[in-house]
């Protein structure tokens, strides 16, 4: 069974866990790509991250767009959206069908 992972500051991923996620908390951005390796690799199918750890791991990141699994989603923290997630999926959907449908540019 495929498993289900957030990871962020503390603060913004730890009422995800009342969901069910399993939460990771991490400040240091090289401990947080060895992670996110380690979960790719056990069994993890999505790995939600905020968008201000996702904008310090993009080389982690990107390593992983084409692959099946895991399907890695930005999510805003607590310190607000910066538009990141928003755009990683027009980037997706744009990708897939071959147009811009999200904001129709």
């Amino acid at each position: 069974m495929y498993k289900i992972a957030v990871m962020g500051d503390r603060d913004s991923i730890y009422g995800f866990a009342a969901l069910g996620l399993e939460p990771f908390p991490f400040t240091d951005p090289a401990e947080a790509g060895k992670k996110m390796r380690q979960l790719a690799e056990s069994g993890y199918a999505v790995i939600y991250i905020t968008e201000a750890l996702a904008a310090q791991l993009g080389a982690e990141i990107e390593r992983y767009r084409e692959a099946d699994l895991p399907a890695i989603i930005l999510i805003p923290g607590v310190s607000g959206n910066t538009g990141q997630g928003i755009m990683a999926v027009k980037k997706s959907v744009e990708q897939a069908v071959g147009s811009d449908i999200i904001f129709n540019n």
